[in-house]
């Protein structure tokens, strides 16, 4: 069977956490490696400024007193004996689209998967009515039995509508979208009567066509997007580069 390392953003207790070991474990050997509390928006921070702890829990988790990024990274490393294979991160609470994948802890520790040479999968799900955690626990399964056909380093980003699994309408390979701003930040007083500063949601969808991850949510079709640590602008080098010729 294959080893899967398991991280998320949304902390060792978190119900998706659970919902995904428990369906990987059908298929594979898990680790679950995650953080002690909730580090949505973490993106791939690292703790550089205190040593870290790693605790192991009585159902078999281990807890971090880091970020996603740093669970995953100790993980890869603490347990070597036992090196996993993939990968998987998940399942938020919540969709990571578009723009979110610059800030999501959940695809930053597929993101640091990629140091395994094999390919990672970060999992998130919708909330309509309700969370449907099975339906992406399923999808989770579905895409994993795949992984060992894919380039070493590919990170795939897995976005589940939130319906129950019979209503879904299958999966599509997609692009990113795009948000539009935030709103502004809400202005809120501390006990004391200081004021302090709310970070409001992310914004609306802007570039939501057909191909995007955000149009396939819509027709309550799985999105799978593959995504890449590599930023650079390759289609404006050139432009730059003339600036000094």
């Amino acid at each position: 069977m294959p080893r899967i390392l398991i991280s998320n953003d949304d902390g060792v207790h978190a119900p998706g956490l659970a919902a995904l070991a428990d369906a990987l474990s059908q298929i594979a050997e898990v680790l679950v490696v995650a953080p002690d509390r909730d580090h949505s928006g973490a993106s791939n921070s690292l703790t550089l400024t205190r040593p870290l702890s790693v605790e192991r829990l009585e159902n078999g988790f281990y807890k971090c007193d880091g970020t996603p990024t740093d669970c995953v990274h100790l993980g890869l490393r603490l347990f070597k004996d036992h090196a996993p294979d993939f990968v998987v991160s998940g399942i938020n609470a919540g969709p990571n689209l578009g723009d979110d994948v610059l800030y999501s802890g959940t695809v930053a520790a597929a993101m640091e998967g990629r140091f395994l040479g094999m390919p990672a999968l970060a999992v998130s799900l919708e909330k309509r009515d309700q969370w449907h955690y099975q339906t992406a626990a399923h999808w989770a399964c579905e895409v994993v039995r795949h992984l060992p056909n894919l380039a070493p380093g590919r990170v795939l980003n897995l976005n589940v509508p939130g319906v129950p699994l019979a209503d879904i309408e299958g999966m599509e390979v997609t692009r990113l979208g795009h948000r539009t701003m935030g709103a502004d930040p809400i202005r809120v007083a501390d006990p004391r009567g200081k004021e302090r500063l709310w970070l409001s949601l992310a914004g609306e969808a802007l570039d939501a066509g057909p191909g995007t991850d955000f149009n396939a949510l819509r027709r309550n079709r799985v999105s799978l997007t593959p995504v890449q640590p590599d930023m650079t602008a390759h289609a404006d080098m050139d432009e730059l580069a003339s600036l000094w010729d």
